[in-house]
């Protein structure tokens, strides 16, 4: 299996409801590192598994809608708890839509699955994986 990963970044305001997230509950911060890396059983017939560039663009896109927004207030979000595993659902989601769309400069059908990693710090970090 062949994968290819790009790497940006996220900065956020949000609250986690429920007692388990203890200070968390109220308005902070985080910065997310976050990866998008896409598997592919075999390369195309340029030797890629996506255009780096075009992936690059896509996940620049989706997290910069993101960045220096207060999730609370996202229509897209209303109702989730943005967990860091639940963001890392939501960008590989909106990632493989991309896909699909042709935006990632490969057939969609050529990725096996896409995987979305954001690193709330050096020492934790949360994946979501899908096929596209």
């Amino acid at each position: 299996m062949f994968s290819l990963t790009v790497r940006d970044h996220m900065m956020i305001a949000h609250s986690l409801r429920g007692a388990i997230f203890g200070p968390a509950q109220q308005l902070h911060g985080a910065t997310y590192v976050v990866d998008a890396t896409f598997r592919a059983p075999a390369l195309d017939a340029d030797g890629l598994v996506v255009d780096i560039d075009r992936a690059s663009r896509a996940l620049a896109d989706i997290v910069g809608a993101l960045t220096h927004r207060n999730l609370d207030d996202e229509p897209a979000l209303t109702g989730v708890n943005t967990t860091t595993e639940r963001l890392a659902e939501f960008v590989c989601d909106r990632l493989a839509d991309r896909l699909r769309a042709g935006d990632l400069g490969c057939r969609p059908e050529q990725i096996a699955a896409i995987c979305v990693t954001l690193h709330e710090s050096h020492i934790a970090w949360a994946s979501f994986e899908r096929a596209p």
